[in-house]
């Protein structure tokens, strides 16, 4: 039960994009074809389902101050901690390069589509963001911590289909000219993001 209110809070109640305004830069940029933000968003997810648990056991066993215990006694006062920012977006890095090659190998309309956002989920600070609240938060295991993960991919990705799909909508709206692009983009973010609030009231 504990692991299902994590997976509905992360999702609707802690929504990176509408809670937090992490991962903005690709949200607004990628978010013109419902295709497009399908593609980054389960990128996106997929990259977070590897990343965090990865980041949650490096930083378990190898960075806390006495989790090189397991090595040796000795090791009992090293503390690693400093080095959780560098390691934590090298793995992520490193994920996000995999991602980047198959969605070139198996989808080349896509990686084309997606451009130099697809490469730059390695600097999503909404995937940063989720292996820093996991550390901050101190979850004590990796199944809360994949729960967390999955749950905050699929938000993301829920918050930039969203979007897609009302900006595919508003082509046939008449808009005033200064409002047309990113004005009326950054409104409907605001707007959903008054909506997806109502879910706080939820107590689960």
């Amino acid at each position: 039960m504990e692991l299902f209110s994590l997976f509905i809070r992360s999702i609707f109640i802690d929504n990176m994009i509408f809670a937090y305004f992490l991962g903005m830069c690709s949200y607004l940029a990628v978010s013109k074809t419902v295709k497009t933000s399908m593609g980054l968003g389960l990128a996106v997810t997929f990259v977070l389902i590897i990343t965090a648990p990865i980041n949650w056991l490096i930083d378990n066993y190898l960075l806390k101050e006495g989790s090189l215990i397991w090595l040796s006694p000795s090791l009992a006062d090293v503390d690693l901690s400093y080095l959780s920012f560098i390691i934590f977006i090298a793995v992520i890095a490193a994920i996000t390069q995999l991602v980047e090659m198959t969605v070139e190998k198996f989808s080349p309309s896509l990686y084309n589509a997606l451009g130099i956002f697809l490469p730059l989920i390695a600097v999503n600070c909404a995937i940063l963001g989720v292996g820093l609240f996991v550390q901050e938060r101190e979850y004590t295991s990796i199944s809360e911590t994949t729960v967390y993960a999955l749950g905050s991919g699929i938000g993301w990705w829920l918050a930039i289909i969203s979007l897609a799909a009302t900006r595919e909508k508003l082509k046939y709206s008449n808009i005033p000219a200064p409002l047309r692009g990113l004005g009326i983009t950054f409104i409907l973010t605001g707007l959903m993001a008054i909506a997806f609030m109502s879910f706080m009231g939820i107590k689960i």
